[in-house]
């Protein structure tokens, strides 16, 4: 009997010992997979330009996500991806070489884990968003106002008298038709306006109301201090005199360029390519801006584009080159006609 005994409790204790180690074992598969999927979060391999396949679309969508990239998402890395890579690369603080290696791959991951490739963003085109209505929209909504400094309130999902005025007002600096309505025009305009604009950053909604007085802000879009000087020296060269509106839409022919792949890839390089710009001929372009110069670099910057997309201007009354004609036209502001 009491051999008997000693058998069934060296059995149990056998099973025991035997269920540990499975779940032991269990966890360290658990943790190793999870290791895994932080170092390699979507593909192994390393992407640079000429890469193709679904490691590249996958990083189209993401850097698209942030607002880094604006083009297509078609699986292949060319020049486009190239400078969303290095913008990325830049704004988060890592090694701007344009590859996505480990360690750009973890730091994208991280910063888009909401990224969900089955279930992209809903089409925005018949939304159209007014007071009483509420939802994560609306919450989006406020996000970005209050980004801009437009909104004070609080960030509730509810479309208030507040979220209304902040609306109009946004509407009113962008050029938009003011009636308080975020229909598909105002929305687009302002995604495009806050490409930085990250909810889960807790500086996302910390950013204080605009001043009397226009100040240039210390970076966007990746672009230094003095890149952002250069572009208010420019407009005020260029454009000085001419109506507000033209005067952005100047500056948002410099961005434009930066986003071609026709035009070298930094400010200081479309300002000063040979034969580009009058003002750095005469040397106009190193007068001091004017407070309005900075306030159309900083509304361009933003995203507001007076232009129509053009990535041209010139004064009609003063052109002698008959290249400059054949492009096609999009508008005139001012003194300045504006082309593709």
């Amino acid at each position: 009997m009491r051999r008997k005994k000693m058998v069934l409790i060296l059995t149990a204790f056998t099973l025991a010992w035997t269920g540990l180690i499975s779940s032991v074992q269990e966890g360290v598969v658990v943790a190793q997979t999870s290791s895994m999927e932080a170092i390699h979060p979507f593909g192994k391999q390393i992407l640079k330009q000429g890469a193709r396949g679904g490691d590249v679309y996958e990083l189209q969508g993401r850097l698209k996500l942030l607002g880094f990239y604006t083009g297509k998402i078609d699986g292949v890395f060319g020049n486009r991806v190239y400078k969303a890579v290095r913008l990325f690369q830049y704004r988060f603080g890592l090694k701007i070489d344009g590859v996505v290696g480990p360690k750009t791959k973890l730091k994208l991951w991280k910063a888009t884990k909401h990224w969900r490739p089955s279930s992209p963003p809903p089409k925005k085109a018949s939304l159209i968003l007014k007071p009483g209505s509420q939802g994560n929209d609306v919450l989006d909504l406020q996000g970005r106002l209050k980004f801009l400094g437009f909104y004070t309130g609080e960030i509730d999902g509810k479309y208030s008298h507040r979220v209304y005025l902040a609306v109009r007002l946004f509407q009113y600096r962008f050029g938009l038709k003011v009636d308080g309505t975020a229909g598909p025009d105002t929305l687009t305009k302002l995604r495009k306006a806050t490409q930085n604009y990250n909810p889960y950053s807790k500086s996302a909604v910390k950013k204080p109301a605009p001043q009397n007085k226009t100040t240039i802000p210390k970076s966007s879009k990746g672009l230094s201090q003095n890149d952002i000087t250069l572009l208010a020296q420019t407009i005020h060269a260029e454009a000085r005199g001419e109506p507000y509106i033209g005067q952005v839409a100047v500056g948002a022919v410099i961005l434009n360029r930066l986003q071609s792949e026709n035009f070298p890839d930094t400010i200081s390089g479309i300002v000063f390519q040979p034969l580009a710009f009058e003002a750095v001929a005469d040397g106009q372009i190193w007068l001091q801006p004017s407070e309005s110069a900075k306030k159309a670099a900083r509304d361009a910057l933003n995203g507001w584009d007076p232009s129509g997309g053009a990535v041209y201007y010139f004064n009609p009354d003063r052109a002698t080159s008959k290249w400059i004609w054949s492009r096609p036209q999009i508008k005139r502001i001012g003194k300045h006609i504006f082309m593709k």
